[in-house]
């Protein structure tokens, strides 16, 4: 059988980065991606204005530059789910869901994070039914309708003003007084007229048969309930790291992200992690490019060692 230098688990902009530094560093290396598209969470991105060099982009267009970037170098890609990891030894053991077996020097996880959801009564049985976790992939089936985004953060900022330009009407929904995401996003959502702020808020249940009618609210401080008649809603509170191929032997902190440095180096020899999966300040793309490349470089420091 086979064995790699280095295989690279996810293809978001971590995965992609490594991959690019890998082939060039001559690293027999394998990618594999779950999904069809590769990308991660970034293709759901809207706008990007953030990303060195690239103004003015957007999530599908960034993340089409980094996976061109990797096909013009011939890295070696493959569709498929790992669903248990064998890390001990010289030589580890990757297990997909189809039942082969891969065998490995070194590995980066680059699995990256998932949207967390709120929990509430009828969020699940009415999900792709008004319920969305990306206003980019379903904005366009709610145009001249009314819509609710949940959250304060940069992602539910951004939500709401790409809604604005298609909806009716725009509630924004916080449960906090202030919001986290960035000054210039606030600034676009408190003199956007199409945007209502709901501070100190949350939601309490979703409501409809077949599909989001309304949504209960109710105020934190007053705990005073109110109905919101909407045609759908928009949960961007966070993310929660894909981090359980190896829960339990991963050192990782309470939220579930894996504790690793900018050098990549977990607890386990020869497994890495980067991107938005493992614990750091900051989760942008730019953040998870430089994390890509620093696991890459660790990975030979290891490998030297052998």
């Amino acid at each position: 059988m086979k064995i790699y230098d280095l295989v690279i688990i996810g293809s978001g902009p971590a995965g992609m980065a490594a991959a690019i530094y890998a082939k060039r560093a001559m690293l027999d290396c394998l990618l594999l991606e779950k999904e069809y598209m590769p990308g991660g969470q970034v293709i759901q991105t809207y706008e990007v204005d953030n990303y060195p060099g690239i103004p003015k982009t957007n999530g599908m267009e960034l993340s089409s530059k980094f996976a061109e970037h990797a096909r013009e170098l011939g890295i070696e890609t493959q569709v498929a789910e790992v669903t248990d990891i064998m890390p001990d030894g010289d030589v580890k053991e990757i297990i997909l869901k189809n039942g082969e077996k891969i065998q490995t020097k070194t590995i980066i996880l680059a699995t990256g994070a998932v949207h967390r959801t709120l929990g509430v009564p009828g969020e699940k049985e009415l999900a792709g039914m008004g319920v969305s976790y990306c206003a980019t992939c379903d904005g366009a089936f709610f145009r001249n309708k009314i819509t609710a985004v949940v959250g304060g953060g940069d992602v539910a900022l951004e939500d709401a003003v790409f809604l604005s330009r298609m909806c009716e009407k725009v509630y924004l929904i916080h449960r906090r007084d202030e919001f986290r995401g960035a000054k210039i996003l606030q600034n676009q959502v408190k003199n956007n007229d199409k945007i209502e702020i709901l501070w100190n808020s949350v939601v309490t249940k979703i409501d409809g048969d077949s599909k989001v009618e309304s949504i209960q609210i109710e105020n934190v401080d007053s705990h005073v309930d109110k109905t919101l008649d909407v045609d759908g809603i928009f949960i961007a509170v966070g993310t929660k790291p894909v981090s359980d191929l190896l829960k339990g032997r991963l050192d990782m902190d309470d939220q579930g992200y894996i504790k690793a440095g900018e050098d990549g180096v977990t607890n386990l020899p020869g497994i890495f992690a980067g991107g938005d999966g493992r614990t750091k300040n900051l989760r942008q793309v730019v953040t998870a490019v430089a994390d890509g490349a620093n696991c890459v470089q660790s990975v030979e420091r290891y490998l030297q060692k052998m």
